[in-house]
């Protein structure tokens, strides 16, 4: 087989990308974005692997959360804040149940295209291109806007790095102090309805306040006040990514600049496919999203692809089938993975499959339907006696309207109130730190088994 080329993937059938018009334009574009630096480093990324190897054996727990769709429109200071304080409190949350360390990675910093069910769309009885993301064309209903257009690769990567950039001041600058993280989340059990949630938060406090009085706060000051966060996305505007991918001169392999992590959508995971032939050359942890159509013998063909070397933490597996049909499909894949003897993080994903249409006419997700898959991929491990390793939330550190359900019990009518999202519903911040309260619980369930049984 002759060494792999970034270039490779144009000579693959390629789906849910543009078709530029203007070659030229597209080629300046392309040429501009190879001079630029990269936006992470091959260094984070193999950190970022080993991580997620720790995961897959059960020593460490991912967190992957953040914008279903970047928006140009919506970029501030505030929105990346919030979105990094709740993901914090989620993750002290969940390394509490699980106690073991939670990796965090956020949908940050180039999550800007989206694929789409259809490439056209009616809109007041028009019907235009689809909205394929901000990196792709504009949300406006106009001709005119919904023109793939590339200059608006060089904003997606201005915007990227610079919430990058914040991303990393806050990572280590003190706001992520873990006791100021912990002050947010008690801030959350205050009310009536959270009541339930009060018992974990009062024992994550006298742990800190032990920790405090033992003296260990002091001496790992550093350790209580940084965080590692890593970025990812999905790999799916390839001229962007190709554009972004470089060289790692410590270990001669190809690095995907654009992101610590990107993963491979289910619309888009054709083993022959140009994304995945993009995807396999690059030294970065790669996901695959694996729904209800994903079969046994394309998911063989797909691992050895992506993963030839069966290497820990390079292969996370995001599985996303919708409440009520984990069970159906789950168990088939993992026996897969288990008769290859592959090496993979197995991942729940409970958004995609519990998209609905409201009786308001928004699209929606209801908070109990994504509660639900997540305890069935848990109660489908558990049978099996694997590890569920991570969760992948689309969610928002802003109040918004989106999902229905929860503490604060969002209803259909009240979508309209606050419903920003440019393309699919997320998590507000209230569910998703519900969400990880819940998740905890089952972490928690699960290593009291784990630790019963290996004392038999």
């Amino acid at each position: 087989m002759t060494e792999w080329q970034k270039t490779d993937w144009r000579n693959r059938p390629r789906v849910q990308m543009p078709d530029y018009t203007d070659a030229a334009a597209l080629a300046a574009v392309e040429a501009q974005l190879s001079k630029y630096p990269p936006l992470v480093f091959a260094g984070e990324a193999r950190k970022l692997k080993a991580a997620l190897g720790e995961a897959a054996r059960g020593e460490a727990f991912l967190l992957q959360g953040g914008d279903c769709a970047e928006s140009f429109d919506q970029f501030s200071a505030n929105a990346i804040r919030d979105t990094f304080k709740v993901m914090l409190q989620m993750a002290m949350v969940l390394t509490y149940g699980a106690k073991v360390p939670v990796v965090k990675v956020g949908r940050m910093a180039g999550q800007f295209a989206k694929p789409r069910s259809a490439p056209t769309e009616v809109i007041d009885g028009v019907e235009l291109p689809s909205y394929r993301g901000d990196i792709i064309n504009d949300l406006a209903a106009t001709p005119e806007a919904r023109q793939p257009d590339p200059q608006r690769m060089l904003q997606a990567y201005l915007q990227a790095a610079a919430t990058l950039n914040l991303l990393r001041a806050f990572s280590t600058g003190g706001y992520a102090d873990v006791h100021q993280v912990h002050s947010w989340t008690l801030g959350f059990t205050e009310g009536e309805k959270a009541a339930k949630y009060r018992d974990m938060a009062n024992r994550i406090s006298d742990t800190l306040d032990f920790i405090k009085a033992a003296g260990i706060d002091s001496k790992m000051a550093h350790t209580l006040q940084t965080v590692d966060f890593y970025t990812s996305h999905e790999a799916l505007l390839l001229e962007y990514e190709e554009a972004l991918t470089r060289l790692d001169t410590t270990s001669g392999k190809w690095l995907a600049g654009s992101g610590h992590m990107i993963w491979i959508g289910d619309r888009t995971r054709q083993p022959d496919g140009a994304h995945v032939e993009y995807c396999r050359g690059v030294l970065n942890p790669i996901g695959l999203k694996c729904g209800p159509s994903m079969t046994s013998e394309d998911l063989k063909v797909l691992m050895a692809k992506l993963n030839p070397k069966n290497e820990a933490g390079r292969l996370t597996l995001i599985a996303r089938f919708g409440a009520g049909k984990v069970g159906e499909h789950l168990p088939r894949l993992i026996k897969t993975v288990r008769d290859e003897g592959a090496n993979v993080l197995w991942v729940c994903d409970p958004m995609h499959g519990n998209t609905i249409k409201s009786s308001s006419g928004y699209k929606t997700r209801p908070f109990d339907a994504v509660l639900r898959e997540v305890r069935e991929f848990f109660a489908v491990h558990k049978a099996e006696g694997t590890i569920p390793g991570g969760v992948h939330f689309e969610m928002t550190g802003q109040d918004v309207t989106e999902c229905t359900g929860g503490l604060r019990a969002v209803s259909d009518e009240d979508l309209s109130d606050r419903y920003h999202t440019a393309c699919d519903p997320r998590l507000n911040a209230s569910q998703s730190l519900e969400l990880a309260f819940l998740v905890a619980e089952e972490l928690s369930s699960l290593r009291a088994e784990r630790q019963a049984q290996a004392a038999v």
